[in-house]
């Protein structure tokens, strides 16, 4: 057993502030582990000595004579200091801290905190908490917390197959409670307070790694290193409720990508590749961890839907929409074998309206759920019923708990209706293996959630050469020289010092080029006045002129005509550097549209950021246009990635706009900072 697994496995457990006070905190855990049945040792501690609920009081860990697997401290905070070393020299493995007074209160409380982690960390022993509620659950009837969840006469013991990990003490008992009371599987309840040293990710790997565990939900305020939690998630699925979407604590960039890639962004695209689910709220994550529980998997994207109410059809079919999945298209065969038995004015393709009308034929609902499940397009079934009453429940029950346990596909069941008018078909449902939603929209989330943990797949990144870092104050030019030496489609240009020299460089680029002044600090020069496009032989040195004058050296560049414009770059985050992928050009804050993931990615990768953007439908020709090369974008995009992949820690690079033409792309305009230097950004003004 590992130290985190005595949270739900400890054989002993002590109490330090233990009292036979009715109602105090120091003696809840006693009570809610004898009324629960914990079989293994319970140790009070107070040195005023005595009893607590029959048990005779230790004055010291130490005169324990033994030591325990698990240790609650739940004395004042100006004697936990001493209480987490008197825990530390007995030899405890896992001490929680429950006192509040800690990093929460100010500087002070986490320098006293600090203290209590350098304790634990010297004798091996690891500390959770402080500011935390504890820990429920598991074979072994754990119940080390004082949370008055447990007071109810009406709580029974967590039991089931999900495990539930909350930094947030009183919002993961709270979710809890409401899991008991929706009947969602979850035997294991851990929280994490302050995590000065035991991470809710920490405590999340382990109980992955838990053969009675099937899968995780977890509320987190914080995110740091994802690694060993993606570890976990390859194996277990996993759901997380992300607190903090505002931008209030958003990273204000200088850089348009860095804009793009605000910090909750960033989080979306960690947990995406590391195969996890991220839903909205403690609805989303029960509603998840009961689909989770029945121990279903979902690859693929693709939903039927089988339904007595055309409206609820609807809302299925718009919600799997909304989502990024799909309603499968559902073969000829399977089209008309549905025909003949839906009523007329019912559907016959996806959404499968049955009607009303079928439930009062036994028999025909089967027919059609089999029919549904048979076909090869469908990944998943969501069974809707506006209302379902008496026997029917039971019929239904059996009918998709079938299909679930001979086909192996997610098949969840939505009962729009009050819960009287069937009180125990939730319950009937669930036996047969049948999650059941109130409407068609949390039953699709659900699905997206397990999804989202189903669909792990192997990266084919390859390496290719590197590309130098540019130098501190690197310019436009200097940068695009670094990416076209690396094999990236730039335009060629030329710095020019002169009026002739100014009319010569446009004979070289076909009699048109593009000027932009090069001017250190100046980062919007379109803004400035500092770019001008179509220029010929007979302004070039008018133009060269006015740039010059603006304090710094002239560029010209070949001139590249139309094209639809992206914007990439690469900024760095907490979780690791950060691609961007989106609309560019003058149309980046107007339409802030963006994807991003965390690097390295592949060509796979690239596709779908495109795919979540509007730049898909443009590259596509919109209003008749020709397609633009998409190919060429996404080779651009994976070359950029490999070859800037050991650039300083730190760098963010922006690439907009990059016109992608009918035939390949080039990348027009760039912008280089190195943070860790203090370069300041150099950028061009708009192409």
């Amino acid at each position: 057993m590992s130290s985190l697994q005595a949270l739900w496995s400890a054989g002993s457990i002590a109490v330090i502030g233990a009292t036979e006070r009715p109602g105090a905190m120091g003696r809840l855990p006693i009570d809610y582990l004898q009324k629960y049945g914990y079989q293994g040792f319970i140790a009070p501690v107070n040195p005023k000595g005595g009893e607590v609920l029959g048990l005779p009081v230790f004055p010291s860990m130490a005169s324990i004579g033994r030591a325990v697997d698990l240790a609650l401290v739940m004395v004042p905070a100006a004697a936990v200091l001493d209480a987490v070393t008197d825990c530390a020299r007995a030899g405890t493995s896992v001490c929680i801290v429950m006192s509040s007074g800690f990093a929460e209160t100010g500087a002070s409380g986490a320098a006293a905190q600090d203290a209590l982690v350098r304790i634990a960390r010297d004798h091996g022993m690891r500390l959770v908490g402080p500011n935390c509620i504890g820990a429920v659950g598991g074979p072994a009837r754990v119940l080390a917390t004082f949370s008055p969840v447990f007071s109810s006469p009406a709580t029974p013991l967590p039991d089931g197959n999900i495990a539930l990990v909350s930094q947030s003490g009183a919002l993961g008992f709270g979710a809890l409670s409401l899991g008991i009371e929706r009947g969602v599987p979850i035997g294991i309840a851990v929280t994490t307070g302050n995590e000065a040293d035991v991470t809710a990710v920490d405590v999340a790997v382990q109980l992955a790694a838990d053969p009675s565990v099937d899968a995780v939900l977890m509320y987190i305020e914080s995110l740091g290193e994802l690694g060993a939690l993606a570890g976990a998630a390859e194996s277990k699925p996993i759901a997380v409720v992300k607190a903090g979407r505002s931008e209030a604590g958003a990273r204000a960039a200088a850089s348009h990508t860095g804009a793009l890639a605000s910090a909750d962004k960033v989080v979306d695209a960690a947990l995406k590749k590391a195969g996890i689910a991220r839903v909205a709220d403690i609805d989303a994550l029960l509603d998840a961890g009961a689909l989770f529980a029945t121990g279903a998997r979902m690859p693929g994207s693709r939903i039927g839907v089988v339904t007595t109410s055309g409206g609820s059809g609807i809302l299925a079919a718009d919600a799997i929409e909304a989502c990024g999945m799909q309603l499968a298209q559902l073969g000829a065969d399977t089209i008309a074998d549905l025909t003949a038995v839906v009523p007329s004015y019912g559907n016959a393709t996806n959404p499968v309206d049955v009607t009303a009308a079928v439930m009062a034929e036994p028999g025909l609902f089967e027919k059609c759920v089999d029919r549904l499940a048979g076909d090869l397009s469908v990944d998943a079934i969501v069974a809707c019923f506006a209302v379902l009453v008496g026997a029917d429940v039971t019929r239904i029950a059996s009918a998709l708990g079938s299909v679930r346990s001979r086909t192996g596909l997610p098949v969840v069941a939505v009962r729009t209706g009050a819960a009287s008018l069937a009180p125990d078909g939730a319950a009937v449902l669930a036996s047969n293996g049948i999650p059941v939603y109130p409407t068609p929209e949390r039953a699709v989330a659900a699905l997206q959630a397990l999804h989202a943990t189903s669909k792990h797949r192997d990266r084919e990144v390859i390496a290719g050469p590197l590309a130098p870092a540019p130098e501190a104050g690197a310019s436009e030019k200097q940068v695009k020289t670094i990416l076209a030496d690396a094999g990236l489609p730039v335009p060629s240009s030329v710095l020019i010092g002169s009026a002739a020299a100014a009319v010569d460089a446009v004979s070289r680029f076909d009699g048109v080029a593009v000027f932009k002044a090069v001017v250190p600090g100046l980062i919007h020069k379109s803004d400035a006045g500092g770019v001008v496009l179509g220029v010929t032989a007979e302004t070039a040195a008018e133009v060269f002129t006015r740039l010059a004058d603006l304090g710094g050296q002239v560029l010209a560049e070949r001139f590249v005509r139309g094209g639809v414009e992206a914007i990439v770059g690469i900024t760095p985050s907490a979780l690791g550097p950060v691609l961007t992928v989106g609309v560019g050009g003058v149309l980046t804050e107007i339409v802030a549209d963006a994807a991003v993931r965390l690097l390295p990615v592949d060509e796979i990768d690239v596709r779908e950021m495109i795919a979540e953007t509007a730049l898909a439908p443009m590259l596509a020709g919109a209003r008749g246009a020709a397609p633009a090369d998409i190919d060429a974008l996404v080779r651009a995009v994976v070359r950029l990635a490999d070859c800037t992949r050991e650039w300083p820690t730190g760098f963010e690079l922006d690439l907009n706009p990059i016109a992608v033409l009918t035939d390949g792309c080039w990348i027009l305009d760039a912008m280089y900072f190195d943070a860790s230097t203090g370069d300041q950004l150099q950028q061009a003004g708009g192409h």
